[in-house]
């Protein structure tokens, strides 16, 4: 072995000790990056090989930088409702830009969370990178595919606008008064005649109430129920209607605004009676504005341009609380419910467990508008490490698969959380102690090494 051999194990102990040094600076600088992992350099001996008993021929070090890609970091809360974190395995899906066509090398994935909206209402995180998700369908329904990154769309606030819900629930607990004589016009009640019916004001009813509801565009629509006790024990004669009657348009069957008209029965306990009790009273169908309605049906008027609409009545049931009861105590409407709502704008997001993103309106409607899925890799330290604390697909991490969160492995999506950087300050200042010792006693190496060359050359 020559004295210059002496020099090259030294100068790779320089080198590696300032790559670990780099590594050690750069975990340093981003202590309080959100979703940032730990870089680690790590020692190899190089081997030049060809030595004998009697031989050595050093060969020196090199450092190997890794990423611990998978480890997790602390949950920290948050007061942002866009801040958002995984508990477990998987990453967000992003893209660098707004409009992504969904190839693979244009989809990538973080850990971090702090997303907030930008000024065209895009869920945009400090890297730069634009939150992905899987559009909610207006049926509810996500197309959810694991594989599929064209499905992938950026989460966007700012196209949600307004809403109004229509009803489609409404409910009644109301007491019919079983002692209540019969009226004399009952004897020529006909529910399909204006001049003997309740819509029409010709007959008075023994007990009338009225009930606001929601159409689609928001808008109140006033549903009558009129009840005339009828000379069959425990049933009564039964309308409802709209009111004004202008509102809608009726088929053959039905006059006045009339929806639904038919008999509403009770059993010997005063509970309701669902055999005797008509069916059309459970459910009021309502078709579009403009529709032409057939025998039996209901259409919205024309002029209101409103959509069509089925409204579920909980009248009641024998086996349960609420609804209509006949006991002998005075006619009373108790109480009313119903669901729907009138416009309003948007007021504020929720993200949940399950990565449904959730619109909030002014007016109490609540509606998912995306869902995010988690990315997970067989291998996750095998991603390779991009700007803006993201990373992409190699063919060390293995083909990307997207779950719902909480499933198939798959972390849940933690709400008002961010993932902190995992660097440990004490551990890392505890390797710049060791790295500048070792760093110095190979300088010791190259200056020794350098003062026997400067011997032998004043050998001659």
């Amino acid at each position: 072995m020559s004295i210059f051999g002496a020099l090259f194990p030294g100068v790779t102990g320089l080198s590696s000790n300032a790559t670990a040094l780099s590594v050690i600076s750069d975990n340093i600088a981003n202590v309080n990056t959100v979703g940032y992992k730990r870089n680690t350099a790590s020692f190899s001996t190089l081997v030049s090989g060809g030595g004998v008993a009697d031989q050595f021929s050093p060969g020196g070090v090199r450092a190997a930088t890794s990423i611990a890609i998978d480890q997790q970091g602390l949950l920290l809360n948050s007061s942002s409702s866009t801040d958002i974190a995984i508990s477990g395995n998987g990453f967000f899906a992003v893209s660098p830009t707004s409009v992504s066509s969904g190839a693979s090398d244009e989809i990538l994935f973080t850990r971090a969370g702090a997303f907030t909206t930008d000024e065209n209402g895009n869920l945009r995180n400090a890297g730069g990178h634009f939150l992905q998700g899987f559009p909610v369908q207006a049926d509810g329904t996500v197309n959810f595919n694991p594989s599929d990154l064209s499905l992938l769309e950026t989460v966007n606030l700012d196209q949600l606008g307004g809403t109004a819900e229509a009803s489609t629930l409404v409910g009644a607990n109301a007491n019919l008064q079983s002692s209540l004589p019969v009226s004399a016009q009952e004897a020529t009640y006909a529910a399909g005649v204006s001049g003997t019916n309740m819509a029409s004001g010709n007959v008075t009813p023994d007990f009338q109430r009225s009930i606001q509801f929601f159409d689609s565009l928001g808008g109140l629509r006033t549903l009558t129920m009129s009840f005339l006790k009828s000379s069959t024990p425990n049933q009564w004669h039964t309308e409802f209607h709209i009111e004004p009657a202008s509102d809608v348009v009726t088929g053959s069957g039905l006059v006045d605004g009339q929806v639904a008209v038919g008999t509403l029965a009770f059993t010997s306990d005063g509970l309701i009676d669902p055999a005797t009790t008509s069916a059309s009273l459970n459910s009021l169908d309502f078709l579009a504005s403009g529709t032409t309605p057939g025998a039996g049906q209901v259409a919205f008027a024309s002029s209101l341009g409103i959509a069509a609409q089925s409204v579920n009545m909980d009248i009641g049931s024998p086996t349960s609380a609420g609804g209509f009861t006949q006991f002998d105590s005075p006619s009373i409407l108790i109480s009313t419910s119903v669901n729907g709502a009138v416009f309003g704008s948007l007021a504020d997001v929720e993200i949940d467990n399950d990565g449904f993103v959730t619109a909030l309106f002014d007016n109490g409607v609540r509606r998912r508008v995306y869902q995010l899925p988690v990315a997970t890799f067989v291998n996750p330290n095998g991603l390779n490490a991009v700007e803006g604390n993201a990373y992409a697909i190699t063919s060390e991490s293995g083909p990307i698969n997207l779950r719902e969160a909480g499933t198939a492995g798959a972390g849940l999506i933690a709400p008002n959380s961010l993932e902190a950087s995992t660097v440990d300050i004490a551990e890392e200042f505890t390797g710049l102690i060791t790295i500048q010792r070792a760093y110095s006693a190979n300088t010791r190496v190259v200056t020794t090494a350098d003062e026997l060359l400067e011997e032998l050359i004043r050998i001659v």
